[in-house]
């Protein structure tokens, strides 16, 4: 799955346990009629994605969907869900075409003058 928006916050690492489990969250603000705020966590290695965005950025970002069941001390079972992201696009870039070359502009093309009547047509069939 995917969500898309402009990155509204991004905390920093934090780590848990003796084990050094690590996690980072982010908040993308959706573009749509009625905006939504969407948590999503990044653990482990995927932690580092988020080194190169900030505040504002347009992104896609590739989500799982995870849940979890729990039981309390008094035998109740309670269900949680969690949004991991794995991936993290920057759409700014692909909105400003970074990957084209420059087109020149129209006077830098000069026109055929040399064209011949009897040759109008070379096509082979």
């Amino acid at each position: 799955m995917e969500v898309q928006g402009r990155i509204k916050m991004i905390e920093e690492t934090k780590t848990f346990g003796n084990n050094g489990f690590r996690k980072r969250e982010m908040v993308i603000t959706t573009e749509e009629q009625y905006p939504q705020h969407i948590l999503v966590e990044f653990i482990q290695d995927k932690c580092d994605l988020l080194n190169n965005y900030s505040v504002g950025q347009p992104v896609k970002v590739s989500i799982n969907l995870r849940g979890r069941e729990w039981t309390n001390p008094q035998g109740e079972t309670k269900y949680f869900n969690s949004i991991q992201g794995w991936r993290i696009e920057n759409l700014q870039s692909e909105a400003q075409g970074d990957n084209m070359p420059p087109v020149p502009p129209m006077e830098a093309f000069e026109p055929a003058d040399d064209l011949n009547e009897e040759d109008h047509d070379d096509l082979p069939f």
